[in-house]
């Protein structure tokens, strides 16, 4: 069987080798057929730190590494894009 894979938004890099994972989910309200969006977040397993905020990553299922955490980080999409406030930090 094989395992769940997602595509989300990384909210969170802030734990040592985890970050959170915003994934969005659309579908039509049952009664009106306006479409609903729900987030949910998930922990993932990152072992390099290599995700930062805003990245869009794909996440795949995988045995409990600690309490919440049952996700691993498979790829890293487009890295997230510095804003002008933190450009002009640098």
């Amino acid at each position: 069987m094989p395992r769940k894979e997602l595509v989300g938004k990384v909210v969170s890099n802030k734990m040592d080798k985890t970050v959170v994972v915003a994934v969005h989910n659309s579908s039509p309200h049952s009664k009106y057929e306006k479409q609903i969006v729900r987030t949910a977040k998930f922990k993932a397993h990152d072992a390099e730190n290599k995700c930062q905020i805003g990245d869009d990553v794909r996440i795949q299922e995988c045995r409990p590494l600690s309490r919440e955490k049952r996700w691993l980080v498979v790829s890293v999409g487009e890295a997230a894009k510095l804003s002008t406030k933190e450009e002009s930090k640098a």
